[in-house]
């Protein structure tokens, strides 16, 4: 029963007769399905096999199945259950273009073996398993436990689809995305329907997203399996039984792409490389954000900024949730409770403080109410099979919903914006968007969707739903904004949905285990493709003292999104809300966020240019250390600071581990050998935070919010090492598109000591012309006492060495090497 978690019972043999009639009756009772959906038919042998271009199409005289060749490491397997394949269309990947590669296929005695240069597809012509094999070490990463097979579904046509593949002993899995509890995902099964999971429990399932896409490192070489089908959809990581992994659908396509590492960073870009990145954010993106359900009226929302510029606590955005509006139509404005709202989004502008504002897909039923007489007089609202409108209460009472799958549909709602975005709104918020409706739960499975003309009933569209909202929101900023780079968040999605928007991983709880929990999903987000992802700081449902607050607050500075939300009918929390010592610590760890803008920044671009993740498991960092595949609450932020967030109520210290390297303490400069665990103190007003031997960390000054500043020179802490590293910075406008035509900057810096000297040698690629014209250099560690410092063979004479050994001395902005001598 491996593969049947969607069914009450699988046959294969009888063994046992009365039990047997016993599973039928109940099957029978099911009213979803009926005898015929335990009839399983399997692939046989293999029959016949042709190639056209980068494909061969293999048969066993019935059903087919294509292999395709993406790259010298990703294949594509698709199976046509009768011989014909569906369209070839896919949201997640827009387009699956050959990479330039050599590939042959070669036909031995007991089967047929495509290869490129790094990996081979093994299809065994006895019984059509198939296997793929790493080129350099001849390791079977991924192989079929049993043919891939379907069964007919006769209530809706179609299939239900299923792959069954071998788990080895010490086989660990990781990413799917949105998912709760541990981050292995060794000895569970999940499924993937977009679900509005209210106060959600460790270990609940589904959640908010789907992601059909998991790592597997199996003797320690890692490999990526993505599912791309967007009906309901389950895996089993050998759960029912530890000897097999399965994945199976309700409907749709057996399409899966197998993509090689053999590291698990390497898995993770390529699949990036399929369904992308996300596009560079806004620098004040990235900065600190307030929200509650709900700030109102416009006096409570300049309370609120009043208190964040009193109390110096700097912050980027305030939040409007589903108050703002005139009964919670979307695109509307409660005019009691904001009578001009341009003028007062002008004014909080004024004080550095952007707005962004809360819109849902559901649209009041409404004749006097201008975007439903628009949605119905052109035909853009869902309907179901016999031609009524799809009708749900949410809100703003009863609704219809807008189909999103439909291009043209997409469009308009694009163009919906332009009121908010004329008065100045910043920032999109799509909740809601599962979609999710009262007492429902979601739309009917006979609601029918465009699907960009590919036609579907809700079983095909429900989990692409909210990924095509926010994707029709994006796409309308985008032109509305002209050059500005648009801020959208979702709460629902499919693969590829990072090319939108950012996420957030919805309505969780002000506990201790919570704040588990959101360390771990944004590690497994970030690790399923999808980066831009924050929780709930201080956690939505519930009320949290000071001390779980701040360490949330701590954990946050850390997580790509960093904002802080609750639910209406809890106690207010801003920053300040505990007293003393909370304010003063929560305040010092958001300026540090502000202080590490460019770090951070850099970060992100490093993500949307070349595919890297920003957050970083242990597993990932060191995945030939199995221990490490079971550490899950440690994480590097790009590749130079490892942070150890607090996570037990009256911890004092911590238990971290180091990975392997040389690793200096943040707060303390105490350099430590990496490979093992310390014990590290945990006072209330820290939290463990490490940096990379070598690094070179560029700081901003302290502001209140992105762009408060004139920037007139880049501190850069250099940690001494006694071997080469590199770090990165990235520069650019902050908030437009001019980087696509080269006005950005990138410096490479590379560094190296050996006892007597350390060097620093500086590259610089882009067209962008920062303000500033100085570093200011902090060099960190040096195991000698300076003799002369030369900046390009000019000699520095004003240099100092302070009372902790830090040298200091400033360069010009350009210089291509620095040299410290030994004295």
């Amino acid at each position: 029963m491996g593969d049947e978690l969607n069914k009450d019972f699988e046959v294969t043999e009888v063994h046992n007769k009365e039990q047997f009639e016993e599973e039928v009756v109940q099957h029978l009772n099911n009213p979803v399905t009926d005898i015929k959906a335990i009839e399983k038919e399997y692939l046989t042998s293999v029959k016949s096999v042709k190639k056209e271009g980068n494909k061969f199409y293999f048969s066993d005289g019935s059903a087919s199945v294509e292999v395709r060749v993406v790259s010298d490491e990703m294949i594509r397997v698709r199976l046509a259950p009768h011989g014909t394949f569906l369209a070839d269309f896919s949201y997640a990947v827009e387009q699956v273009d050959q990479k330039v590669t050599t590939f042959k296929l070669e036909d031995t005695t007991d089967a047929y073996l495509i290869s490129t240069n790094t990996v081979t597809c093994k299809v065994s012509k006895a019984d059509f398993l198939i296997s793929f094999i790493c080129n350099a070490t001849g390791l079977v990463t991924s192989s079929d436990a049993s043919p891939m097979h379907w069964e007919e579904n006769a209530e809706f046509g179609g299939f239900y689809v299923y792959a069954t593949k071998q788990c080895q002993s010490e086989e660990n899995f990781f990413g799917l995305g949105d998912k709760s509890g541990n981050m292995n995902l060794r000895g569970r099964k999940f499924q993937n329907w977009n679900t509005d999971a209210y106060s959600y429990g460790w270990d609940q399932d589904p959640l908010y997203r789907t992601i059909p896409f998991y790592t597997g490192i199996n003797q320690g070489e890692a490999y990526g399996i993505f599912f791309d089908n967007t009906f309901k959809s389950y895996f089993d990581f050998g759960m029912q039984d530890n000897t097999k992994t399965s994945f199976w659908s309700d409907g749709g396509e057996l399409q899966y792409y197998y993509i090689h590492g053999p590291h698990m960073m390497d898995v993770v870009k390529r699949y990036q490389s399929l369904t992308g990145t996300h596009q560079l954010p806004p620098k004040w993106a990235i900065g600190y954000h307030q929200c509650r359900w709900s700030y109102y009226p416009e006096s409570k929302v300049r309370e609120i900024v009043d208190g964040f510029r009193s109390q110096n606590i700097p912050c980027d955005a305030i939040y409007l949730d589903i108050d703002y509006m005139d009964g919670y139509r979307c695109f509307t404005w409660n005019k009691k409770y904001f009578p001009d709202p341009k003028k007062m989004i002008k004014e909080l502008a004024d004080v550095g403080m952007k707005t962004v504002v809360m819109i849902d897909p559901g649209i009041k039923v409404d004749e006097n109410y201008w975007v439903f007489k628009e949605g119905k007089d052109n035909n853009y609202f869902c309907r179901r099979s016999d031609d009524y409108f799809m009708e749900g209460h949410v809100w703003p009472g009863r609704c219809q919903f807008p189909d999103f799958t439909n291009p043209t549909v997409r469009e308009w709602w694009g163009g919906l914006y332009k009121e908010l975005v004329d008065m100045g709104v910043a920032g999109f918020w799509n909740d809601m968007n599962e979609p999710a409706v009262f007492g429902a739960g979601t739309f009917p499975n006979d609601v029918r969707h465009n699907y960009d003309g590919y036609r579907g009933s809700h079983r095909k569209a429900h989990n692409v739903y909210g990924m095509q909202m926010v994707r029709s929101t994006y796409e309308g900023l985008k032109k509305l904004q002209r050059n500005k780079r648009p801020f959208t968040i979702t709460r629902a999605g499919y693969s590829g949905m990072q090319r939108y928007a950012s996420v957030w991983t919805g309505d969780n709880v002000a506990t201790w285990e919570h704040l588990k929990l959101a360390n771990i999903q944004c590690q497994r987000m970030s690790i399923s493709g999808v980066p831009f992802c924050g929780t709930d700081i201080g956690g939505f449902s519930g009320e949290p003292d000071g001390e779980l607050f701040t360490r949330w607050i701590q954990l946050g500075v850390f997580s790509p999104f960093m904002r802080a939300h609750s639910a209406g009918d809890t106690r207010e929390r801003e920053p300040w809300s505990f007293g003393e010592p909370f304010t003063s610590i929560n305040r010092k760890f958001i300026e540090l966020r502000y202080k590490l803008m460019p770090y951070i920044y850099s970060v992100f671009w490093e993500h949307h240019r070349y595919g890297f993740p920003i957050l970083r498991p242990l597993a990932m960092l060191e995945q030939e250390n199995i221990g490490n595949h079971y550490r899950q609450d440690e994480f590097t932020f790009g590749d130079k600071i490892l942070v150890c967030p607090v996570l037990e109520q009256g911890a004092t210290s911590r238990r971290v581990y180091l990975p392997k390297g040389k690793w200096f303490n943040y707060w303390t400069l105490e350099l430590l050998e990496g490979g093992s665990e310390y014990v590290v103190d945990t006072p209330l007003d820290t939290m463990p935070l490490f940096v990379r031997a070598g690094s070179v960390m560029p700081e901003y000054p302290v502001m209140q919010y992105v762009g408060e500043k004139h920037i007139d020179e880049v501190w850069l802490n250099v940690y001494y090492s006694d071997y080469e590293v590199n770090s990165f910075m990235y520069e650019d406008h902050g908030d437009t598109f001019a980087y696509e035509q080269d006005i950005y900057l990138e410096k490479k810096f590379n560094v190296k000591g050996d006892g007597n000297s350390f060097n620093i040698q500086q590259t610089i690629d882009g067209l962008f012309t920062p303000t500033y014209e100085l570093y200011d250099f902090r060099i960190i560690a040096l195991p000698f006492n300076v003799g002369k410092v030369y900046v390009d063979d000019k000699e520095v004479k004003d240099f100092v060495v302070n009372e902790r050994g830090i040298l200091r001395f400033k360069s010009n902005k350009n210089f291509s090497r620095i040299s410290i001598l030994k004295g």
